[in-house]
């Protein structure tokens, strides 16, 4: 598993020339509606098992939480699972907010 900070995720965001990864955010819908990164997609964490199918093997995926602990749990279960462009977001959206989007809401 690979590992990115914010500010790393936004500037490869920006980088139109990239293909952009799969934005996994895993955290509670009521986490999700109060902020989260754009065009990012929920998917919580107990339902992760659940909706793998629905997953490309072969796209990149950025997890995605509040801090980054639930992320990097889903990181290591989908790499159990045959995913090999697994990637986790540094801090989460608690960093995101803080380091790049500051009009973000914190919680």
């Amino acid at each position: 598993m690979q590992h990115i900070t914010a500010p790393e995720l936004a500037q490869r965001l920006a980088d139109s020339a990239k293909k952009m990864p799969l934005l996994l955010d895993v955290r509670e819908p009521w986490e999700y509606e109060t902020c989260h990164i754009p065009q990012s997609q929920l998917m919580t964490m107990h339902s992760v098992p659940l909706r793998l199918e629905e997953l490309d093997r072969d796209a990149e995926i950025v997890c995605v939480c509040h801090h980054g602990g639930r992320s990097m749990q889903v990181a290591h279960f989908l790499e159990r699972n045959g995913f090999n462009q697994i990637i986790n977001l540094t801090g989460g959206v608690h960093a995101w907010a803080l380091q790049v989007d500051t009009s973000m809401p914190t919680y």
